[in-house]
């Protein structure tokens, strides 16, 4: 059963050295979700699950200690999806994979934001991978799943908004993108799986939404579980919506 869930953005400049000399412009960004991994540690979960977007190579399970890398983006900059723990293999039941391929950088960050926050490599830990073009249907079976996977189950979703938020933002203004992540913004602090579960996969696509299907995920796994939502973070920066949020019991 889901027991706790927490809500990152993923981008790489999340990670001080690919920011460089923009780092310090993400501090508080990087403060809270380092506090809402550290309210998933406090809920003492027998398993955390890792999902964020990825594309085909990176889709799927990805195992403790599995190796991502930041070099793509110029520094020399490695990570592991926390330490490995004798007999755990991952999310085989969800989909095929193996833990040698390397994290998609989603989880990269992921992994770099654990390692920061102090996670303990004693809770086994898992990732994966979700394809963005997955139907919302299936995404919400796989939450359904990955809940099922222990008595009490933590998430971290990583996944931004839409990617349209200024003119300047990847994805170009649209007038539509302000909206849907709103809706987002307040589905997240109302703990509203319905809600999410609800976001228009078309538009999600149109408005360069990278978490929708996570987000849909994390809806299949806390259907018909009460939790509280807290949402710590909610901006756009270089035009792209990120969220922060603390789902717990």
């Amino acid at each position: 059963m889901l027991i706790a869930a927490a809500v990152c953005p993923c981008p790489p400049l999340l990670v001080p050295e690919v920011a460089a000399g923009a780092a310090p412009e993400l501090d508080g960004l990087r403060a809270e979700c380092f506090e809402v991994i550290r309210a998933l540690a406090a809920a003492r979960p027998e398993r955390l699950i890792v999902l964020g977007p990825a594309d085909r190579a990176g889709r799927g399970p990805h195992a403790q200690g599995a190796a991502g890398s930041f070099r793509g983006f110029g520094v020399e900059v490695d990570v592991r999806l926390a330490a490995p723990v004798a007999g755990e293999s991952g999310c085989e039941d969800v989909a095929d994979g193996g833990s040698s391929r390397s994290l998609p950088t989603s989880l990269a960050v992921g992994a770099w934001l654990l390692e920061h926050a102090g996670w303990d490599p004693a809770v086994p830990v898992e990732g994966l991978g979700v394809g963005e073009p997955l139907a919302a249907e299936r995404c919400i079976q796989v939450g359904r799943e990955l809940a099922g996977r222990a008595e009490r189950v933590a998430l971290l979703v990583m996944g931004d908004g839409t990617a349209c938020r200024t003119l300047k933002a990847p994805g170009y203004l649209d007038e539509r993108a302000a909206a849907f992540d709103a809706e987002v913004a307040r589905s997240l602090a109302a703990a509203d799986t319905g809600a999410l579960a609800a976001l228009d996969e078309e538009l999600a696509y149109e408005l360069k939404a990278a978490g929708r299907a996570p987000l849909q995920v994390l809806a299949g796994a806390g259907e018909g579980v009460r939790l509280k939502g807290e949402l710590r973070y909610d901006e756009a920066p270089y035009g792209v919506g990120y969220f922060v949020a603390s789902w717990s019991s």
